[in-house]
């Protein structure tokens, strides 16, 4: 697929954001796996955590408090899920921004029964003091609970089953370090490459009976950012294109066709993360320029671009950090088909 695809009348789809839930991501349950060995990728996280899984197993014990970092979209959730099927042990799922009290948290904890993985979702938005909560029920398995007001009140220790909980965040940095002491066991996600993403993408493509061709494959492999929820989603709208353009086989041109029409290009970036090159090269002559500038110059949040964007286009060797700004590479320019040289940048925006 040529880069010179002209993209510029497609809107953001979407599509590649594994941050922003789509409409059909319910039916993304249909394709989680539920057992280590057919969760796909990460092997070193999987060969460790069968070991400390076995290990609970055979002592009849919880398994020791497991703390998931990586970005959204890797498989955090569905590995926790994994855990609590090998262990056999309830799975009780919540958020952090659903946990407004400590009486919140605390009439999860006083339901669950003994062994129960407790998984907690962007762990690094806990509250202060539901976090402090958190730290008694984790090592002392109780629950301070205070009864009563004014003079009258009391602190009282309520016990708890041993529990697992498991943590996940996409922002390590912002878990407070107390946190993270109290666990046990801390893996870190990496991003899937293709061959693996190409896995995901043909196991996920008999569940739902469809057929894909070995090139198709990787192909939508290369385009979804490392990342197996996207490539769940770009199997699905492929699987439409398929559907009505060639009896349902998902083909490499149906595919070529079909990334086009979402706006995709073959480094699987999209609109957003070409109007921030674009910015860059051409209202502010390459760089450097700051993160808050970026940001108001693409209609995004800071938060969006520093989160979602920039790591993946530092990862493609697209864009650096320097300690005044960001700046493109020469590997960029070549990507637009844009001459570092011309005068005009602006004028190469037709080819987008």
């Amino acid at each position: 697929m040529s880069n010179t695809q002209d993209f510029s009348n497609i809107p953001s789809s979407n599509i590649i954001r594994p941050d922003v839930p789509a409409s059909d991501d319910l039916q993304e349950g249909n394709l989680r796996p539920q057992l280590l060995n057919e969760f796909l990728g990460q092997s070193a996280i999987k060969e460790n955590l069968s070991v400390f899984i076995e290990a609970a197993r055979n002592r009849q014990e919880p398994l020791d408090h497991l703390f998931l970092i990586g970005p959204p979209g890797l498989g955090k959730t569905t590995l926790a899920q994994i855990t609590a099927h090998e262990l056999g042990a309830d799975f009780k799922v919540t958020s952090a921004p659903a946990l407004e009290k400590p009486k919140d948290l605390a009439g999860i904890l006083s339901t669950i029964t003994p062994r129960t993985v407790f998984f907690i979702d962007e762990i690094h938005r806990l509250k202060p003091a539901i976090e402090e909560m958190l730290y008694i029920a984790m090592e002392d398995f109780e629950l301070d609970w205070i009864i009563g007001q004014g003079a009258a009140a009391r602190t009282v220790r309520i016990p708890i089953p041993k529990f697992t909980l498991v943590g996940a965040t996409t922002k390590a940095g912002m878990v407070s370090s107390p946190l993270i002491s109290r666990f046990g066991i801390i893996q870190r996600f990496n991003y899937y490459t293709n061959q693996e993403l190409a896995q995901i993408i043909n196991r996920s493509a008999k569940i739902l009976d469809v057929t894909v061709d070995d090139d198709a494959a990787l192909l939508m492999a290369q385009c979804c950012r490392g990342t197996p929820r996207v490539a769940n989603r770009v199997l699905r709208r492929m699987r439409d294109f398929a559907q009505l353009f060639s009896e349902g086989r998902i083909t490499r041109r149906i595919v070529q066709d079909g990334l086009v029409r979402l706006g995709i290009d073959d480094l699987g970036l999209e609109k957003y993360d070409r109007e921030i090159l674009l910015s860059i090269i051409n209202n502010f002559g390459g760089g450097p320029v700051g993160a808050d500038t970026l940001a108001i110059s693409i209609g995004e949040s800071m938060d969006t671009l520093e989160d979602y964007y920039e790591p993946y286009l530092i990862q493609c060797g697209l864009i650096q950090r320097t300690p005044r700004g960001r700046i493109v590479t020469d590997k960029a320019y070549a990507h637009l088909n844009i001459s570092r040289d011309s005068e005009h940048n602006a004028q190469n925006r037709l080819l987008f």
